[in-house]
């Protein structure tokens, strides 16, 4: 069976999906993505020139992962368009949306719409898969802009979440020191068990200093002006935390520690490893939900 998507916006993963889908037999209507070139001359996919062409026959609307950055307009990093979150909502009733890290506010929003909400990334098998390009994505990151090998560096992980986990154990593959920072004793246990070093969070202080690179995983502010001051010029600290992140950028600047906040890294890193994974999951959203119909 095929459906007719409309695709509003999105990163890479998001151009890399709409091939995917309409390699699949789906008709593809996309807006806000208008400057993917590889789109153009794709069978089955048409670019239209507003959110009303595109969605008026679409029986799935597809929007991106992450589904906004500032909360007021959806992600569209292939396209020179704003699109107003409330202009999507207000065009796409009665219909079905699938997107991703979608906020509680918008739901409400929706609700009055009689719009269906499935956030792709609150499915655990979609939030591990893209863990995997995370962690390979920072791990890049750091190869290029520390001047030192990963072997025998002394890192820090901020969190053992999903991240967190993937990201020691690939860390510690090139043999670096891995520390891991939680609060729970059940994490604490499980970073014992997995060979790697343990410290509370909550204690982070002047053995801040002893580490080449910080990788925090954690949507909190863990490394603020306080601690900054333990943290050596050298080290790099590399943010994977969505929105407001875990890092006084400013303090950091100010005491010339260099900081990258990288988000949303598996539609940078891996998009075509990302859609796929969505692609996957989005047809079981479909099917679960006996949507082919």
């Amino acid at each position: 069976m095929s459906k007719n998507f409309a695709i509003i916006g999105g990163d890479l993963r998001i151009v890399k999906l709409s091939r995917m889908l309409a390699e699949d037999g789906n008709m593809i209507r996309t807006f806000g993505i208008e400057n993917a070139e590889e789109l153009r001359q794709s069978k089955n996919i048409i670019l239209m020139d507003s959110i009303d062409k595109a969605t008026e026959k679409a029986d799935i609307v597809i929007a991106p992962v992450p589904f906004s950055k500032n909360g007021t307009e959806i992600n569209t990093p292939f396209s020179n368009k704003k699109i107003l979150i409330e202009e999507l909502i207000n065009k796409i009733q009665s219909k079905i949306l699938i997107a991703g890290s979608i906020k509680k506010d918008i739901y409400n929003k929706a609700n009055e719409k009689n719009i269906k909400i499935f956030d792709i990334m609150e499915m655990e098998e979609v939030a591990i898969l893209n863990a995997i390009s995370t962690a390979e994505g920072a791990i890049e990151i750091a190869i290029a802009n520390t001047q030192k090998t990963l072997h025998g560096s002394d890192v820090l992980i901020l969190g053992f979440g999903r991240i967190g986990k993937i990201l020691a154990k690939k860390l510690k593959a090139f043999s670096s020191n891995v520390t891991c920072a939680a609060r729970k004793n059940i994490d604490f246990a499980w970073i014992k068990a997995l060979g790697y070093t343990p410290t509370n969070i909550n204690e982070l202080g002047e053995n801040l200093g002893q580490y080449d690179l910080i990788i925090n995983t954690v949507p909190v502010l863990i490394l603020n002006r306080k601690r900054l001051q333990n943290i050596r010029r050298d080290c790099l600290i590399i943010d994977l935390a969505s929105c407001p992140g875990g890092i006084d950028f400013k303090e950091a600047e100010k005491k010339s520690i260099k900081c990258i906040w990288a988000l949303a890294l598996p539609g940078k890193v891996a998009p075509i490893s990302s859609a796929e994974i969505l692609k996957e999951n989005i047809y079981s959203i479909i099917e679960r939900n006996n949507l082919w119909k």
